[in-house]
């Protein structure tokens, strides 16, 4: 292809709203033009590489049994409905009526209309397990999209959604897909960092996001510095390290739990300061507010008469409203997706200062688990560890200390809410943590039953009797996979490309496209056009610093340089090496097959 037969409409200055790497050269590179805050158009140039990543997604699914199919954006909001989905995606998710005055919703995801195809087809325990994939567009109405494609209110995924007769047919696709992705980054040059994750609104079980290391990623990564453990903060555990505990008195089952006066004293900081201790030394006790929990709460303390709804026919009951009372040793902060994930509750808050003196009768500040009996008390393990506490009294200016778990107060519940930070020790071998943040291209979902029991999926098994399969779904965010491309591959000049998603392996570079020096540059793209190697030919009337510039910005792997003084010879170049060498036509278009061959290769 021609450079003055396509549109690549370069710039020389950077946009003033674009301020990280692949933001800036997609656009400095003619690759993407922006339509509106968080619309982007792909030009073709960009949409050349875009095309590269699809294909490269499709062979990876298509050689698992990954079907695809094509859904459409627009989708009756009656599924969402059945699902349960349509009060609980809140503002981000776009929801329009057409003329008839029907629900209809913009995908933000596609579970509810791939698992509506799904319902309609499947009959038989023979048709299991069924794997079906779309590489489609979704819109997400970000409050404050960024970042250019890297956040966009609308861009393409890549979904798969798989359905079995059981865990272990599950599991065995969960893995492949583990597989697959591990093979699709690869081949388009990204380094990732597999980590554990949570599931947030899609629910489900087992998930495990594919990351990239970014300094303007959203998430934060705690990883090993002795093994392999990788997890997003969201998800990520930590081995008790009881070596913080704060003045552990071993007498402390002898000592009575006693009130003391703390005037004006609220804060952790200030309690610190008024004992002359630290914060290892206190049970901090936070009162949150759950909507749609979905945790069996019958017997739990003060929930005796909540209400309840059903949010889809089928669907289990949910709890519209619940409160509770999270402790946490003093030095430690809830992780509140982790709470949401244990009361399987659609969001989690902190409550506000009206709810939080209704429940513990004094002012907020004063908090404790003992002789709360309002509330159900969800405690981490770091504040079950503590035999000799300082906690709030229920009382205004008042804390209990020699406070003992088993004999003064005893949770509801003992599981793992916890922030954890660098510094804590593993989970798996009880090594160092440190933090990384990252960018999420990727994540893979047990998803179980949330879906197809809401939306009545059934098949008959074995024996004529019918069955709910069970679920998984898959994402990538193509747009986002490109961006990190070009955010792990560039320099001052511009993109270098892996030669798997270049828009084109060469670029041609006559000093003039006429006569001796035009003939041996179209001779070269003719050849290499053969041999399957994608050339574009600068046939601009520019000066060759121009198109040299130009080519360094696009990024594509090799330039062959063609000058009249060098003919026979040509200049050849790789992206991102300081030295270029002469070859003879035919010598420099076989070693550049030869590499192009190599790397391009599955």
């Amino acid at each position: 292809m021609k450079f003055s037969e396509t549109l690549i409409p370069t710039l020389r200055e950077v946009p003033a709203d674009a301020v990280i790497a692949s933001h800036r050269l997609m656009l400095r590179a003619g690759m993407l033009r922006k339509l509106a805050n968080g619309l982007f158009a792909y030009l073709p140039l960009g949409l050349r590489s875009f095309r590269k990543v699809e294909r490269i997604i499709r062979e990876e699914m298509d050689a698992i049994g990954c079907l695809e199919i094509k859904p459409t954006v627009v989708t009756p909001g009656e599924l969402w409905k059945e699902s349960g989905r349509w009060d609980t995606m809140g503002e981000s998710m776009l929801r329009v009526r057409n003329r008839m005055s029907a629900d209809l919703v913009v995908s933000p995801t596609a579970e509810e209309a791939v698992t509506s195809i799904i319902r309609d087809e499947l009959s038989s325990y023979k048709q299991l397990p069924l794997l079906v994939y779309q590489i489609n567009t979704k819109y997400r109405d970000e409050i404050r999209p960024r970042y250019g494609v890297m956040r966009g209110r609308e861009f393409t995924m890549k979904d798969a959604y798989s359905y079995h007769q059981d865990d272990a047919s599950l599991d065995n696709t969960y893995q492949a897909m583990g597989v697959a992705y591990r093979r699709i980054f690869k081949r388009c040059g990204l380094t990732v960092i597999p980590v554990k994750a949570d599931s947030g609104p899609m629910g489900g079980a087992n998930s495990e996001e594919f990351m990239v290391e970014s300094t303007i990623g959203d998430n934060t990564l705690l990883l090993c510095k002795a093994c392999t453990y990788a997890a997003n903060v969201e998800k990520a555990g930590c081995e008790p390290d009881f070596s913080k505990l704060s003045q552990v008195n071993d007498s402390s089952d002898n000592m009575k739990m006693e009130k003391i006066p703390t005037p004006q004293v609220k804060t952790i900081a200030e309690l610190c300061e008024f004992l002359k201790t630290d914060a290892r030394s206190f049970i901090k006790t936070l009162i949150y507010r759950a909507v749609n929990v979905e945790l069996d709460l019958s017997g739990a303390p003060g929930c005796a008469n909540l209400k309840k709804h059903r949010p889809a026919p089928g669907a289990p009951e949910v709890y519209d409203e619940a409160f509770f009372a999270v402790c946490t040793r003093g030095d430690l902060d809830v992780n509140e997706v982790k709470l949401a994930a244990l009361l399987k509750a659609s969001d989690v808050s902190l409550a506000g200062d009206a709810d939080v003196v209704r429940i513990t009768n004094a002012p907020v500040g004063f908090a404790g688990p003992a002789r709360l009996s309002s509330v159900p008390i969800i405690a981490d393990p770091a504040a079950t560890a503590m035999t000799d506490a300082v906690t709030g009294a229920l009382e205004a200016d008042s804390h209990f200390i020699h406070v003992m778990v088993g004999r003064d107060w005893s949770p509801w519940r003992t599981a793992d809410v916890r922030v954890v930070k660098a510094g804590d020790l593993c989970p798996v071998c009880g090594g160092e943590l440190y933090e990384k943040k990252g960018t999420e291209l990727g994540h893979i979902f047990k998803l179980g039953y949330k879906y197809t029991k809401t939306m009545n999926v059934r098949y008959l098994d074995e024996n004529g009797v019918s069955q709910t399969p069970i679920m998984g779904t898959y994402g990538i965010g193509v747009d986002r996979a490109l961006a990190s491309i070009i955010e792990e591959y560039h320099d001052d000049a511009g993109i270098l490309w892996p030669m798997t998603v270049a828009p084109f392996h060469v670029i041609v570079i006559p000093i003039k496209y006429e006569d001796k020096v035009k003939a041996a540059t179209d001779i070269i793209a003719d050849k290499l056009e053969r041999r399957g190697i994608e050339v574009l030919v600068d046939d601009r009337a520019e000066r060759p610093g121009v198109k040299f510039n130009d080519a360094d910005l696009i990024g594509i792997p090799f330039r062959i340089v063609v000058g009249e003084k060098n003919l026979p010879r040509v200049e050849v170049k790789l992206r991102g090496e300081k030295e270029a060498f002469l070859a003879e036509i035919p010598d420099a278009v076989e070693r550049i097959t030869a590499v192009v061959r190599e790397a391009v290769r599955k």
